[in-house]
Protein backbone atom coordinates (compact mmCIF):
# COMPACT_ATOMS: atom_id res chain seq x y z
CA UNK A 1 0.00 0.00 0.00
CA UNK A 2 2.68 2.29 0.85
CA UNK A 3 6.36 3.23 -0.85
CA UNK A 4 7.55 5.52 2.16
CA UNK A 5 11.33 6.80 2.05
CA UNK A 6 11.55 7.20 -1.83
CA UNK A 7 13.61 10.57 -1.16
CA UNK A 8 14.96 12.08 1.93
CA UNK A 9 17.65 14.63 2.97
CA UNK A 10 20.40 12.24 4.22
CA UNK A 11 23.32 13.71 6.52
CA UNK A 12 25.42 14.82 3.74
CA UNK A 13 22.48 16.82 2.43
CA UNK A 14 21.41 18.60 5.74
CA UNK A 15 25.45 19.39 6.28
CA UNK A 16 25.18 21.36 3.03
CA UNK A 17 22.17 23.32 4.22
CA UNK A 18 23.59 24.50 7.26
CA UNK A 19 26.57 25.35 5.64
CA UNK A 20 24.72 27.60 3.07
CA UNK A 21 22.94 28.83 6.08
CA UNK A 22 26.48 29.91 7.54
CA UNK A 23 27.48 31.17 4.87
CA UNK A 24 24.45 33.62 4.36
CA UNK A 25 24.26 34.48 7.90
CA UNK A 26 28.23 35.22 7.70
CA UNK A 27 27.70 37.06 4.53
CA UNK A 28 25.15 39.47 6.43
CA UNK A 29 27.58 40.06 9.16
CA UNK A 30 30.15 41.01 7.22
CA UNK A 31 27.86 43.77 5.36
CA UNK A 32 26.89 45.20 8.94
CA UNK A 33 30.43 45.02 10.03
CA UNK A 34 31.65 46.57 6.76
CA UNK A 35 28.89 49.28 6.59
CA UNK A 36 29.04 50.29 10.62
CA UNK A 37 33.16 50.66 9.88
CA UNK A 38 32.27 53.16 6.93
CA UNK A 39 29.61 55.17 8.82
CA UNK A 40 30.37 54.52 12.62
CA UNK A 41 26.70 55.62 13.21
CA UNK A 42 25.21 53.69 16.08
CA UNK A 43 21.55 54.24 15.19
CA UNK A 44 22.87 52.31 11.45
CA UNK A 45 25.06 49.54 14.34
CA UNK A 46 21.51 48.76 15.87
CA UNK A 47 19.47 48.54 12.58
CA UNK A 48 21.69 46.30 10.83
CA UNK A 49 21.93 44.04 14.06
CA UNK A 50 18.44 43.21 13.74
CA UNK A 51 17.81 42.45 10.87
CA UNK A 52 20.92 40.27 10.91
CA UNK A 53 19.12 38.46 14.27
CA UNK A 54 15.58 38.58 11.88
CA UNK A 55 17.81 36.54 9.21
CA UNK A 56 19.02 34.13 11.76
CA UNK A 57 15.77 33.35 12.83
CA UNK A 58 14.45 32.80 9.66
CA UNK A 59 17.14 30.79 8.23
CA UNK A 60 16.55 28.35 11.28
CA UNK A 61 12.96 28.30 10.68
CA UNK A 62 13.14 27.59 7.32
CA UNK A 63 15.80 24.94 7.86
CA UNK A 64 13.34 23.34 10.79
CA UNK A 65 10.48 23.30 8.33
CA UNK A 66 12.08 21.93 5.25
CA UNK A 67 14.85 19.85 6.81
CA UNK A 68 14.58 15.75 6.78
CA UNK A 69 12.04 15.81 3.56
CA UNK A 70 10.50 12.65 3.58
CA UNK A 71 8.18 11.04 0.24
CA UNK A 72 5.38 9.00 0.89
CA UNK A 73 3.24 7.63 -1.39
CA UNK A 74 0.02 6.34 -0.23
CA UNK A 75 -2.53 3.92 -2.24
CA UNK A 76 -5.92 4.34 -0.99
CA UNK A 77 -9.29 3.58 -2.40
CA UNK A 78 -9.74 5.33 -5.28
CA UNK A 79 -6.52 7.48 -5.70
CA UNK A 80 -2.81 7.50 -4.87
CA UNK A 81 -1.49 10.38 -3.14
CA UNK A 82 2.22 11.61 -2.86
CA UNK A 83 3.18 13.61 0.06
CA UNK A 84 6.72 15.41 0.51
CA UNK A 85 6.26 15.61 4.48
CA UNK A 86 8.45 18.06 6.31
CA UNK A 87 8.41 17.60 10.74
CA UNK A 88 4.93 19.82 10.07
CA UNK A 89 3.14 17.35 8.22
CA UNK A 90 4.55 14.80 10.04
CA UNK A 91 3.20 16.44 13.66
CA UNK A 92 -0.06 16.94 12.02
CA UNK A 93 -0.06 13.30 10.31
CA UNK A 94 1.07 12.02 14.16
CA UNK A 95 -1.58 13.64 16.03
CA UNK A 96 -4.43 12.57 13.62
CA UNK A 97 -3.16 8.75 13.78
CA UNK A 98 -3.48 8.58 17.72
CA UNK A 99 -6.71 10.36 17.86
CA UNK A 100 -8.11 7.86 15.57
CA UNK A 101 -6.18 4.86 16.61
CA UNK A 102 -7.46 5.46 20.24
CA UNK A 103 -11.31 5.57 19.10
CA UNK A 104 -13.64 2.99 17.53
CA UNK A 105 -13.04 4.09 14.14
CA UNK A 106 -10.25 1.52 14.53
CA UNK A 107 -11.33 -0.40 17.75
CA UNK A 108 -13.81 -3.51 17.21
CA UNK A 109 -17.30 -2.39 19.72
CA UNK A 110 -17.12 -5.76 22.08
CA UNK A 111 -19.60 -8.00 21.20
CA UNK A 112 -23.29 -6.83 22.28
CA UNK A 113 -21.93 -5.12 24.97
CA UNK A 114 -20.88 -2.59 23.12
CA UNK A 115 -22.54 0.77 23.54
CA UNK A 116 -24.13 2.17 20.21
CA UNK A 117 -24.54 5.76 21.79
CA UNK A 118 -20.90 5.72 22.75
CA UNK A 119 -19.01 4.57 19.72
CA UNK A 120 -21.57 7.28 17.98
CA UNK A 121 -19.97 9.91 20.22
CA UNK A 122 -16.56 8.91 19.58
CA UNK A 123 -16.96 8.87 16.07
CA UNK A 124 -18.21 12.50 16.24
CA UNK A 125 -15.91 13.74 18.51
CA UNK A 126 -13.28 12.90 15.75
CA UNK A 127 -15.30 14.27 13.08
CA UNK A 128 -14.95 17.44 15.07
CA UNK A 129 -10.79 16.66 15.63
CA UNK A 130 -10.08 16.61 12.74
CA UNK A 131 -12.49 19.16 11.14
CA UNK A 132 -11.62 21.95 13.62
CA UNK A 133 -7.42 22.58 12.39
CA UNK A 134 -9.27 22.82 9.15
CA UNK A 135 -12.20 25.14 9.94
CA UNK A 136 -9.55 27.57 12.55
CA UNK A 137 -6.59 27.78 10.13
CA UNK A 138 -4.57 26.78 12.58
CA UNK A 139 -3.47 23.78 10.02
CA UNK A 140 -0.15 24.00 8.40
CA UNK A 141 0.02 25.36 4.94
CA UNK A 142 -0.33 23.18 1.84
CA UNK A 143 2.93 22.22 0.89
CA UNK A 144 4.47 23.64 -2.61
CA UNK A 145 4.74 20.24 -3.56
CA UNK A 146 2.57 17.06 -3.53
CA UNK A 147 -0.49 16.54 -1.58
CA UNK A 148 -1.58 17.79 1.99
CA UNK A 149 -2.21 15.75 5.04
CA UNK A 150 -5.73 17.41 5.02
CA UNK A 151 -6.61 16.53 1.45
CA UNK A 152 -7.01 12.62 2.87
CA UNK A 153 -8.40 13.81 6.15
CA UNK A 154 -10.93 15.60 3.95
CA UNK A 155 -11.57 12.39 2.27
CA UNK A 156 -12.16 10.56 5.97
CA UNK A 157 -14.88 13.49 7.01
CA UNK A 158 -16.90 13.70 3.76
CA UNK A 159 -16.76 10.29 2.35
CA UNK A 160 -16.24 7.98 5.27
CA UNK A 161 -17.61 9.57 8.89
CA UNK A 162 -20.24 12.49 7.73
CA UNK A 163 -22.01 10.05 6.12
CA UNK A 164 -22.10 7.21 8.56
CA UNK A 165 -23.42 9.74 11.30
CA UNK A 166 -26.17 11.57 8.89
CA UNK A 167 -27.61 7.75 8.34
CA UNK A 168 -27.23 6.42 12.09
CA UNK A 169 -27.64 9.68 14.65
CA UNK A 170 -30.67 10.00 13.43
CA UNK A 171 -31.88 6.61 13.52
CA UNK A 172 -30.61 5.81 17.16
CA UNK A 173 -31.88 9.01 18.18
CA UNK A 174 -35.46 8.77 17.15
CA UNK A 175 -35.20 5.16 18.94
CA UNK A 176 -34.13 6.31 22.06
CA UNK A 177 -36.89 9.23 22.09
CA UNK A 178 -39.55 6.44 21.45
CA UNK A 179 -38.31 4.35 24.07
CA UNK A 180 -36.45 6.21 26.60
CA UNK A 181 -34.79 4.22 29.60
CA UNK A 182 -37.78 1.64 29.38
CA UNK A 183 -35.80 -0.40 26.69
CA UNK A 184 -31.95 -1.68 26.45
CA UNK A 185 -30.15 -0.70 22.72
CA UNK A 186 -29.85 -4.73 22.27
CA UNK A 187 -33.66 -3.80 21.27
CA UNK A 188 -33.16 -1.66 18.60
CA UNK A 189 -34.47 -3.49 16.10
CA UNK A 190 -31.63 -1.69 13.81
CA UNK A 191 -28.71 -2.99 16.39
CA UNK A 192 -27.16 -5.78 14.31
CA UNK A 193 -26.88 -3.71 11.30
CA UNK A 194 -25.57 -0.53 12.89
CA UNK A 195 -23.07 -2.71 13.98
CA UNK A 196 -22.57 -4.36 10.45
CA UNK A 197 -22.19 -1.09 8.71
CA UNK A 198 -19.63 0.50 11.66
CA UNK A 199 -17.33 -2.62 11.15
CA UNK A 200 -17.75 -1.92 7.13
CA UNK A 201 -16.64 1.73 8.20
CA UNK A 202 -13.79 0.42 9.77
CA UNK A 203 -12.18 -1.33 7.43
CA UNK A 204 -12.48 1.59 5.24
CA UNK A 205 -10.91 3.81 7.69
CA UNK A 206 -8.26 1.48 8.23
CA UNK A 207 -5.75 2.39 5.50
CA UNK A 208 -6.11 6.08 5.90
CA UNK A 209 -5.43 5.81 9.33
CA UNK A 210 -2.13 3.19 8.30
CA UNK A 211 -1.44 6.34 5.77
CA UNK A 212 -1.58 9.11 8.02
CA UNK A 213 1.29 6.95 10.87
CA UNK A 214 2.92 6.47 7.78
CA UNK A 215 3.28 10.04 6.94
CA UNK A 216 4.22 10.56 10.59
CA UNK A 217 7.15 8.40 10.10
CA UNK A 218 6.16 5.18 12.54
CA UNK A 219 7.72 2.33 11.90
CA UNK A 220 4.98 0.17 11.96
CA UNK A 221 1.87 2.09 12.23
CA UNK A 222 -0.30 -1.31 11.97
CA UNK A 223 1.37 -2.04 15.35
CA UNK A 224 -0.92 0.22 17.01
CA UNK A 225 -3.76 -1.10 15.55
CA UNK A 226 -3.69 -4.32 17.06
CA UNK A 227 -3.39 -6.26 20.53
CA UNK A 228 -0.31 -6.14 22.01
CA UNK A 229 1.65 -9.76 21.86
CA UNK A 230 1.40 -10.40 25.81
CA UNK A 231 -2.76 -9.45 25.73
CA UNK A 232 -3.20 -12.84 24.18
CA UNK A 233 -1.82 -14.69 26.78
CA UNK A 234 -3.60 -15.02 29.91
CA UNK A 235 -1.31 -13.29 32.97
CA UNK A 236 -3.04 -14.68 35.89
CA UNK A 237 -1.10 -17.38 37.03
CA UNK A 238 -2.84 -21.13 37.91
CA UNK A 239 -4.05 -21.49 41.31
CA UNK A 240 -2.46 -23.97 43.07
CA UNK A 241 -3.63 -27.20 42.92
CA UNK A 242 -5.33 -28.97 46.59
CA UNK A 243 -2.76 -31.59 48.12
CA UNK A 244 -4.08 -35.16 49.01
CA UNK A 245 -4.97 -35.47 52.65
CA UNK A 246 -2.40 -36.65 54.38
CA UNK A 247 0.56 -35.64 52.37
CA UNK A 248 2.44 -33.21 54.10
Amino acid sequence: MTTRGIRTWGPGARTLARAALAGLVGAVVGIAAYSISQTGGQLLSVVVGGLAGIAIVLGAEFYRRSAQLTEVQLTLPGSVMVFTANIDMRQAALRMFFQAATRVATRPLDGDSGNLREALTSLKTLFDLYREPLESGVAPPPPAKGDSVHALVLDILNFELAPFLAKWHPRLTAWEAAHGDQEDEAAWPENAAFRADLVALQQRLRPYVIGLGEIAGLRDPKQHLRRSAWRGSDPTPPAPRPQPAGDS
